[in-house]
C-alpha cells in the first residue's frame, strides 16, 4: 500500500479504538462481533484477519474460534500491530507483517478472510482490485470473505445527515483526541466519497466471488458484505 496511507497509521494507534467507539456510539464493537459470528458460523480451521490493525476484530474471532483453529493476521503497520500484540489474546494468534496486495500465503489456504474498516484505504491507494484478487487466491473454494466498512445510506435525507455528521465531527474530534489533522481529514473525506453497498457488492462479484450479500448498519452508515469464493 502507498506510503501516505502507511504514514497515517503511524500517527493514530494510541487513540484509534477510542475514536472509533466514540464516533460510532459504540456500534462498531457490535458490528465486529457480528462479523466474528458470521465467520464462526461457517466453520473452518484457518482464518485470516486482513488489515488487522490494533486487533479488535482479531480478538472477537479468537473468542469464537474452536480450540484447534488458527487465526492469522496480516497488516502493514508496525505501530498498529504492536498495539495488537499487547492484547492478552495475542498468544493464540499468528501475526504477519504483510501488504494485502502481496500476501505471503499459498493458494487456497484459508477457510475465511475478514476485512474491517480498511477497504476505503485500499481503494484510496488504488489497490482494491489487486487486494480482492489476492483474497480470492488464498481462500479455499467455498471459503467466505466477510467485509465490514463504512457505507452510504440509501435514502437521500439520511445520507445528507450522515455526511453532515461526518464533516462536523470526524476531523475536529479526531484531531483533538489524536493530534493528527491529516489522518482524520482523510478519514472524513474518504467516508463521504465511498461506495454504496450495491456498488461495493458489484466490485466484489467482478473479482470472482459468488453469493455476495450485504447488511446495512446504522441506517446505512456502515455495511457488512459476505461473499463466497
Amino acid at each position: 500500500m502507498t506510503t501516505p496511507i502507511r504514514d497515517i497509521f503511524t500517527e493514530v494507534p494510541r487513540t484509534y479504538e477510542f475514536l472509533n467507539h466514540s464516533l460510532t456510539f459504540g456500534q462498531d464493537i457490535l458490528w465486529r462481533k457480528e462479523v466474528a459470528r458470521i465467520v464462526a458460523g461457517g466453520g473452518g480451521k484457518l482464518w485470516l484477519d486482513a488489515c488487522s490493525g490494533t486487533g479488535e476484530l482479531t480478538v472477537h474471532l479468537s473468542k469464537r474460534a474452536s480450540p484447534d483453529a488458527v487465526i492469522i493476521t496480516a497488516d502493514f503497520s508496525v505501530p498498529m500491530m504492536r498495539k495488537a500484540l499487547s492484547r492478552p489474546e495475542a498468544g493464540r494468534v499468528s501475526f504477519t507483517i504483510a501488504d494485502v496486495t502481496r500476501l505471503p500465503f499459498r493458494n487456497e489456504s484459508f477457510d475465511a478472510i475478514t476485512l474491517s474498516f480498511a477497504t476505503r484505504n485500499i481503494e484510496s491507494a488504488g489497490n482494491l482490485d489487486t487486494c480482492l484478487a489476492e483474497f480470492h487466491r488464498v481462500l479455499k473454494p467455498g471459503g467466505r470473505f466477510v467485509m465490514l466498512e463504512t457505507s452510504q445510506p440509501k435514502h437521500r435525507p439520511v445520507r445528507w445527515l450522515f455526511h453532515l455528521y461526518v464533516k462536523m465531527t470526524v476531523r475536529p474530534i479526531g484531531q483533538l483526541v489524536s493530534g493528527s489533522s491529516r489522518a482524520y481529514a482523510y478519514l472524513s473525506q474518504s467516508m463521504r466519497a465511498f461506495h454504496s453497498p450495491e456498488e461495493l457488492a458489484e466490485i466484489i462479484r467482478t473479482a470472482g466471488f459468488l453469493e455476495v450479500t450485504f447488511k446495512r448498519k446504522l441506517f446505512g452508515a456502515a455495511a457488512i458484505h459476505v461473499a463466497v469464493r
